[in-house]
């Protein structure tokens, strides 16, 4: 068994998420704890007892999404489970590049808090929006974004095949959802998320972040941990924090990672935190792989019999 371990971005969140494990697991509750204190903010508040809207706010989204990965990434390794590879959607390689031990749980905490601050306050003004279009390849989505006339569209995340997320404004994605259509888009889906992430429009986001960056340690993580800037793996050559600051601002190329780690023998993917958005990915990539998802306190204590053997 090769695992890869998958971490989720923004847009999985929901009100509650990781309560039962929080008060089941005192390592979660100490892992919920750090990120707070040095973050200052209180996470399990947030995501135990606020709105939807409060909880989706990007500022506080980030945040709360990599404590839940983090606190069950705490058990997954007292039991003795580690993978050889590990890749997130966006925020969420903040917490596979935590599991490398590329930055420690202090400064993650710190990091990602702005992180999410930067990309909800450094914006330009405008109503921003982001959508996935259903059923169309990625050159065909990049070409009909081109198409776009009365507002700003771009490609953000290539998920998997047939499923690409395109960020922009209102206007040019309602103009998109028209075009989609009219070139064979099956369905276009407006997402979770309030702000042009992975395009140009980030611009002054990614140099508050690289600011940011500049204050703490990053390594060079001890698994192989893949960038979604080019589906590679981060090596002893890459600047980590300029990665992470450019990050923002270029699109996700998710499903070249997964099939990158397909094609290097992972044959189970464990995806750690809320929703079960990444494995669905990997399924539409390879429908014979192992696909596990972790986001309570019975599919963790599920995974853990499977994986422990």
């Amino acid at each position: 068994m090769k695992i890869g371990f998958l971490f989720p971005g923004q847009g999985a969140q929901n009100v509650g998420m990781g309560k039962d494990l929080y008060e089941k697991y005192s390592e979660v509750r100490e892992i919920y704890k750090i990120l707070s204190e040095s973050s200052n903010f209180d996470i399990a508040k947030i995501t135990f007892e606020s709105s939807e809207e409060e909880l989706s706010q990007t500022k506080n989204t980030q945040i709360a999404i990599l404590a839940m990965s983090l606190g069950i990434l705490k058990i997954l390794e007292n039991n003795g489970i580690y993978a050889e590879y590990a890749a997130g959607l966006s925020l969420g390689e903040y917490s596979a590049l935590t599991y490398g031990k590329s930055i420690n749980l202090e400064n993650v905490g710190k990091l990602v808090r702005k992180r999410g601050e930067f990309m909800q306050d450094l914006l330009p003004k405008g109503d921003w929006a982001m959508a996935a279009v259903i059923g169309m390849g990625d050159k065909e989505v990049e070409e009909i974004c081109k198409k776009v006339t009365k507002g700003f569209v771009v490609p953000a995340n290539f998920n998997c095949p047939g499923q690409v997320a395109v960020s922009g404004d209102r206007e040019g994605i309602n103009e998109l959802i028209d075009i989609a259509k009219e070139f064979g888009a099956k369905r276009v889906i407006e997402l979770k998320t309030s702000g042009p992430f992975h395009t140009k429009k980030l611009e002054n986001a990614s140099i508050a972040l690289k600011e940011e960056l500049e204050k703490v340690e990053i390594k060079i993580p001890n698994c192989k941990v893949i960038k979604n800037i080019d589906a590679k793996e981060y090596s002893s050559k890459d600047d980590i924090k300029n990665i992470l600051a450019n990050h923002v601002i270029n699109p996700v190329r998710f499903s070249d990672s997964i099939n990158y780690m397909l094609e290097n023998g992972v044959d189970t993917f464990v995806e750690i935190g809320p929703g079960k958005v990444l494995t669905g990915f990997v399924k539409k990539i390879n429908k014979d792989v192992n696909c596990i998802n972790i986001n309570n306190v019975e599919s963790l204590e599920n995974a853990i019999l499977e994986l422990v053997k």
